[in-house]
């Protein structure tokens, strides 16, 4: 059996990260759900190498800054010669979330309308959906409608997170990033969407945005599986033991696709 090596230092999450904007947020609390850290305090295991996995998915317009977004987390690199992606790039990202491993799958999916139908083969089975768009370009806000419908095509609107980002921060004058910034607000609230403004040039909010991803998506997931069953796994790490049901369920039917 392989043993993977423990997760990164600056990896662990023991708190959960704060919004961006509590005007186009999917969560105001201060902290995890109670009934998340109880399950995950009372019967953590330490297990390494047998965590829970969650598939996110990135789309949005040709050149928006979606493969520097991913690099710049992962990698902790930028990339200034411009390459467009193929069909889809793929990076697996580990944390520790209250003591139990979990991984972000990213999918970084093409812009370019010729390899959409390749791209959109990779959608399904989704727990997240982050949509990118460009800050100084409003037109690829407008677009990110589209790349939503796209995306619920191939996923239950109800069992998925999203999350509306806007790149290239650094490139925008504060006047130009006040009016697109209210415009986006709007659409997140109107997807219920999660917004964020981020720089992959310089790093501002990245880390801040990608623990935020990895926590609310462990977060939901282990809502999920209590609501499933009060004495069961969860991702083969945490045995829960509780008697609660319908944990989640108000919570994911406030997910729906705007649209339709």
């Amino acid at each position: 059996m392989s043993v993977l090596p423990p997760v990164r230092k600056d990896r662990i999450i023991g708190q959960l990260p704060k919004c961006f904007s509590k005007g186009a947020a999917l969560n105001t609390e201060d902290e995890f759900h109670s009934k998340v850290k109880t399950a995950c305090q009372q019967q953590r295991t330490g297990t390494v190498g047998r965590f829970k996995i969650s598939k996110v998915i990135v789309v949005g317009d040709l050149a928006v800054g979606k493969t520097c977004l991913i690099n710049r987390f992962c990698k902790d690199v930028f990339d200034k010669n411009y390459k467009a992606t193929i069909g889809v790039d793929f990076e697996m990202e580990r944390f520790e979330v209250l003591g139990v491993p979990f991984s972000l799958q990213l999918w970084d999916t093409a812009g370019q309308e010729r390899f959409k139908c390749i791209a959109s083969t990779y959608y399904r089975g989704a727990q997240a959906v982050i949509i990118v768009f460009d800050l100084t370009d409003v037109a690829s806000l407008e677009h990110t409608r589209q790349w939503l419908e796209d995306a619920m095509k191939e996923n239950d609107p109800t069992s998925v997170l999203l999350f509306l980002i806007g790149t290239k921060k650094d490139l925008s004058s504060p006047a130009q990033y006040a009016l697109i910034e209210q415009d986006a607000i709007k659409l997140a609230d109107q997807m219920k969407a999660e917004y964020w403004a981020v720089s992959s040039l310089s790093g501002e909010n990245v880390r801040e945005f990608f623990f935020r991803v990895a926590s609310l998506t462990f977060e939901a997931n282990v809502l999920a599986e209590l609501e499933k069953s009060g004495s069961r796994r969860i991702g083969e790490v945490v045995q829960i033991n509780s008697n609660s049901n319908n944990l989640y369920a108000t919570s994911k039917k406030k997910q729906t696709n705007c649209c339709q």
